[in-house]
């Protein structure tokens, strides 16, 4: 898949661990089980004479924040929490383990010439409801500010941002039933991108940003080109109030197998027809393309 990039001038970013680990591993105890960063470590160890061929961004894991928050969905039965459908509190041990093994590959890939080493965070784009800024603080530093604060001193750190999450005195608040809503169930909030950026570039105390995923699940693809429109915009802000953005990534490519929700989503650039496999490209693909191309973002 890296030589197949390189060979069409496309510059890979390689991800080394998304949410999937083997089941041994989870029967052990997942990533909180002793010796994990050890494992990962000698797994970062393995790959690394692929990376060498033309890679320059190297992740090490994606959205650790969330992989520690689902993590008590996988104990044994009688330890398990009751699901509400708000996300729990991170596994500590989980979230600890994430940080040492981040921690372990970013000296190994370090060691290769060319290669910049980072982690994938998922951005809540935390606001706080009247009387729930202290609620928000806590929400947003346990759930993500912990995992960003682990990323200061790499070489960049990847921002994943799609929506806004609203705090009041008691917890997250529903999506407001006037807001528009996404495939996904999500309020259609296009700023959260530059809320993201800003709060990161802050938190870590400047490290790097790489725009690693945006994008929107839809079926009218005009709104799909004026959420990435008005985000890019608010993206182009922060840049110009000296945050150093790296580049931006779109989720995604292809209208993809999106976890639980199937193929309801459509998140891509590209349709695909699920009997033929035929790929379309969308409006917005030539839209964006014209963008990459020229520099140029339309007001």
């Amino acid at each position: 898949m890296i030589t197949g990039c390189c060979e069409r001038n496309l510059n890979p970013v390689v991800t080394l661990q998304h949410f999937t680990v083997p089941r041994w591993m989870t029967a052990a105890g997942g990533w909180a089980a002793p010796g994990s960063a050890d494992r990962f470590a000698r797994y970062c160890e393995t790959v690394l004479p692929i990376l060498a061929e033309g890679v320059s961004y190297v992740c090490t894991i994606n959205e650790p924040n969330l992989a520690a928050m689902t993590a008590p969905l996988h104990l044994p039965s009688a330890e398990r929490p009751a699901f509400t459908g708000v996300m729990p509190a991170p596994h500590r041990p989980t979230a600890d383990a994430l940080v040492a093994a981040h921690a372990r590959a970013v000296d190994i890939l370090r060691g290769q010439s060319g290669i910049a080493a980072g982690w994938t965070i998922a951005s809540q784009a935390v606001q706080a409801a009247p009387g729930g800024e202290e609620a928000a603080a806590a929400w947003s530093h346990e759930r993500e500010d912990f995992f960003l604060e682990a990323a200061k001193g790499d070489d960049f750190i990847g921002v994943q941002a799609y929506t806004r999450t609203v705090i009041g005195p008691d917890g997250p608040l529903p999506v407001p039933e006037s807001a528009e809503q996404t495939l996904t169930d999500w309020e259609y909030y296009p700023q959260a991108l530059e809320q993201a950026v800003r709060h990161t570039w802050q938190t870590t105390g400047g490290v790097p940003i790489l725009v690693t995923e945006h994008g929107i699940a839809t079926a009218d693809d005009t709104r799909r080109i004026d959420y990435t429109r008005t985000a890019l915009h608010g993206l182009r802000a922060a840049m110009d109030d000296g945050i150093d953005v790296r580049g931006y990534i779109h989720w995604s490519l292809l209208d993809n197998f999106e976890w639980v929700a199937g193929y309801k989503p459509t998140f891509g650039l590209v349709a695909v027809d699920r009997q033929t496999f035929a790929r379309t490209p969308k409006p917005s693909a030539h839209w964006l393309g014209t963008i990459a191309r020229t520099g140029h973002l339309p007001e």
